[in-house]
Protein backbone atom coordinates (compact mmCIF):
# COMPACT_ATOMS: atom_id res chain seq x y z
CA UNK A 1 0.00 0.00 0.00
CA UNK A 2 3.06 2.44 0.70
CA UNK A 3 3.85 2.12 -2.84
CA UNK A 4 0.24 3.18 -4.06
CA UNK A 5 0.48 5.68 -1.37
CA UNK A 6 3.49 7.48 -2.34
CA UNK A 7 2.79 7.26 -6.35
CA UNK A 8 -0.48 8.81 -5.84
CA UNK A 9 0.85 11.49 -3.02
CA UNK A 10 -1.28 10.33 -0.51
CA UNK A 11 -0.30 10.74 3.33
CA UNK A 12 -2.43 8.79 5.38
CA UNK A 13 -4.34 5.38 5.28
CA UNK A 14 -7.58 7.03 5.47
CA UNK A 15 -7.26 9.46 2.71
CA UNK A 16 -6.21 6.03 0.86
CA UNK A 17 -9.59 4.22 1.75
CA UNK A 18 -11.68 7.27 1.02
CA UNK A 19 -9.93 7.10 -2.94
CA UNK A 20 -11.22 3.78 -2.67
CA UNK A 21 -14.05 4.01 -1.72
CA UNK A 22 -15.01 7.28 -4.29
CA UNK A 23 -13.06 5.10 -6.99
CA UNK A 24 -16.14 2.10 -6.27
CA UNK A 25 -18.81 4.47 -5.45
CA UNK A 26 -17.88 6.07 -9.04
CA UNK A 27 -17.61 2.70 -11.01
CA UNK A 28 -20.73 1.37 -9.83
CA UNK A 29 -23.15 4.08 -10.10
CA UNK A 30 -21.52 5.04 -13.85
CA UNK A 31 -22.31 1.81 -15.38
CA UNK A 32 -25.79 1.86 -12.85
CA UNK A 33 -26.81 5.30 -14.85
CA UNK A 34 -25.56 4.27 -18.41
CA UNK A 35 -27.17 1.32 -18.15
CA UNK A 36 -30.77 3.27 -17.07
CA UNK A 37 -30.48 5.14 -19.83
CA UNK A 38 -30.09 1.98 -22.27
CA UNK A 39 -33.41 0.88 -21.12
CA UNK A 40 -34.94 4.41 -21.28
CA UNK A 41 -33.86 3.97 -25.11
CA UNK A 42 -35.45 0.82 -25.12
CA UNK A 43 -31.90 -0.92 -25.78
CA UNK A 44 -31.83 -3.70 -24.06
CA UNK A 45 -30.30 -7.52 -23.92
CA UNK A 46 -33.25 -8.75 -25.33
CA UNK A 47 -33.61 -6.47 -28.16
CA UNK A 48 -29.92 -5.97 -29.08
CA UNK A 49 -27.13 -8.08 -29.66
CA UNK A 50 -25.16 -8.81 -26.43
CA UNK A 51 -21.80 -7.73 -27.95
CA UNK A 52 -23.00 -4.36 -29.69
CA UNK A 53 -25.12 -3.54 -26.04
CA UNK A 54 -22.46 -4.04 -24.27
CA UNK A 55 -20.33 -1.32 -26.74
CA UNK A 56 -23.14 0.98 -26.55
CA UNK A 57 -22.99 0.79 -22.19
CA UNK A 58 -18.72 1.48 -22.82
CA UNK A 59 -19.56 3.98 -25.05
CA UNK A 60 -21.65 5.69 -22.55
CA UNK A 61 -20.10 4.95 -18.96
CA UNK A 62 -16.66 6.23 -20.49
CA UNK A 63 -17.44 9.98 -20.95
CA UNK A 64 -19.50 9.71 -17.84
CA UNK A 65 -17.31 8.10 -15.36
CA UNK A 66 -14.35 10.94 -15.45
CA UNK A 67 -17.09 13.49 -15.00
CA UNK A 68 -18.45 11.59 -11.81
CA UNK A 69 -15.47 10.92 -10.53
CA UNK A 70 -14.63 14.68 -10.07
CA UNK A 71 -17.83 15.40 -8.23
CA UNK A 72 -17.67 12.66 -6.14
CA UNK A 73 -14.11 13.67 -5.05
CA UNK A 74 -15.32 16.81 -4.32
CA UNK A 75 -18.14 15.38 -2.06
CA UNK A 76 -15.70 13.58 -0.11
CA UNK A 77 -13.22 15.95 0.02
CA UNK A 78 -10.62 15.04 -2.13
CA UNK A 79 -10.68 17.20 -5.04
CA UNK A 80 -7.21 17.34 -4.94
CA UNK A 81 -6.71 14.31 -5.71
CA UNK A 82 -9.34 13.45 -8.12
CA UNK A 83 -9.65 16.37 -10.43
CA UNK A 84 -6.56 15.99 -11.88
CA UNK A 85 -7.12 12.34 -12.30
CA UNK A 86 -10.55 13.18 -14.11
CA UNK A 87 -9.39 15.79 -16.45
CA UNK A 88 -6.33 13.52 -17.42
CA UNK A 89 -9.20 10.85 -18.22
CA UNK A 90 -10.84 13.49 -20.39
CA UNK A 91 -8.04 14.64 -22.41
CA UNK A 92 -7.25 11.06 -23.02
CA UNK A 93 -10.33 10.24 -24.14
CA UNK A 94 -10.05 13.30 -26.53
CA UNK A 95 -13.17 15.16 -24.89
CA UNK A 96 -11.04 18.42 -23.74
CA UNK A 97 -12.90 20.61 -25.41
CA UNK A 98 -15.45 20.21 -22.38
CA UNK A 99 -13.11 21.39 -20.02
CA UNK A 100 -12.51 24.81 -19.01
CA UNK A 101 -9.52 26.87 -20.53
CA UNK A 102 -6.72 27.12 -18.18
CA UNK A 103 -5.52 29.89 -17.45
CA UNK A 104 -1.79 30.20 -18.50
CA UNK A 105 0.59 29.08 -16.01
CA UNK A 106 4.19 31.53 -15.75
CA UNK A 107 6.55 29.92 -13.25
Amino acid sequence: MNKLKNRWGITSNFQLIVVFIVFAINGSLSAKISSYLLDYLGITKENTHVILYYIILLVLVLPLYPFMLMVFGWLFGQSNFFTPFGKRMIRSLKMGFLLPKEKNKTH
